[in-house]
């Protein structure tokens, strides 16, 4: 059977889950859920995407995704390849650590309650899980969104965005009465979660309107994955990283034509080139011929911590 197509456009939303490969654990402890979730900060930060929810379970895990930009597959790819290295290394292995490919399920996001539904499945994972007793909260699971959304705003990653799912949940204000509110809800939601039917989240490529599916369905020939929306995808990320690079020439006081004058090592470039990959998905290659630093091997050699002193 063919692979099904990445459906991609600007302003989708995902739930996204990847299990580790045959099942095994994708996190071991602790000090890998702070790895998954400071690498999860970066691809926000390189895609700008904002998260609704995520729950890390020791196998699997599971994102509620919403992508300014079609960039799903690119900055999924980035962070899953991330976290495996990091993983690996840590623990002293290699190969594979997830299940081939993530499952991403189109989320209708039009405010007719399909995200707060996705949203509520993901922060429930810990009671389906038997991962509480009765009698704790559950915000007492610390590795899921849910927490956090009983913080003030100031408390929270920078990525999580929770007023769409509260305005679902026809609440007002993201205030202490309305964190309040919130969390009655969700231990109501709770109480109910044994008779509660999620087959339509665990089967089939979306959840939404019948409207919404047709829309889809229609549009797949303009808003694919890799193979069919690459072009438009790509100049998107170029056009981020094409933006820093002007930015950063204006404030260094360079023209263009000093990139290529300059030396291969200018510490200018160095940080023009760690900001490029701090902030988007573009490839080492892309950085090296776009900042005339020679090879990417250079500039993978510059930007590694040993290179300037940082700690490893």
């Amino acid at each position: 059977m063919p692979r099904s197509l990445r459906i991609e456009y600007p302003g989708a939303i995902y739930h996204v889950l990847n299990r580790g490969d045959r099942r095994e654990d994708i996190f071991r402890d602790d000090s890998d859920r702070h790895r998954f979730l400071a690498t999860l900060d970066e691809a926000c930060q390189k895609t700008d995407w904002q998260v609704h929810a995520y729950c890390l379970m020791r196998n699997h895990f599971h994102l509620v995704i919403e992508t300014a930009q079609p960039n799903l597959v690119a900055g999924m790819k980035w962070m899953l390849g991330v976290y495996t290295r990091r993983f690996n290394l840590r623990h002293l292995i290699c190969g594979h650590l997830f299940a081939g490919r993530y499952k991403a399920l189109v989320v209708d996001g039009s405010g007719n309650g399909y995200l707060q539904v996705v949203c509520d499945y993901v922060h429930l994972n810990p009671v389906r899980a038997n991962l509480l007793e009765p009698a704790q909260p559950l915000e007492a699971f610390p590795w899921s969104s849910y927490p956090a959304y009983l913080k003030p705003p100031g408390e929270r990653p920078r990525w999580l965005r929770v007023d769409r799912v509260l305005g679902e949940k026809g609440i007002p204000r993201d205030s202490a009465a309305g964190r309040t509110e919130f969390a009655r809800r969700m231990e109501q939601r709770r109480a109910e979660e044994q008779t509660t039917d999620y087959s339509e989240l665990r089967r089939g490529w979306f959840i939404g309107r019948e409207d919404f599916r047709r829309e889809l369905l229609e549009s797949r020939g303009h808003r694919v994955g890799s193979n069919h929306y690459g072009a438009e995808r790509r100049e998107t990320a170029e056009q981020k990283a094409q933006r820093i690079v002007v930015k950063e020439l204006i404030r260094l006081g360079w023209q263009e034509a000093e990139l290529a004058a300059r030396a291969k090592s200018d510490p200018g470039k160095v940080e023009l080139a760690r900001r490029l990959r701090q902030e988007t998905t573009m490839s080492l290659k892309w950085i090296a011929q776009r900042l005339h630093m020679g090879a990417w091997t250079n500039v993978s050699n510059l930007l590694s911590p040993k290179a300037d002193g940082r700690p490893a």
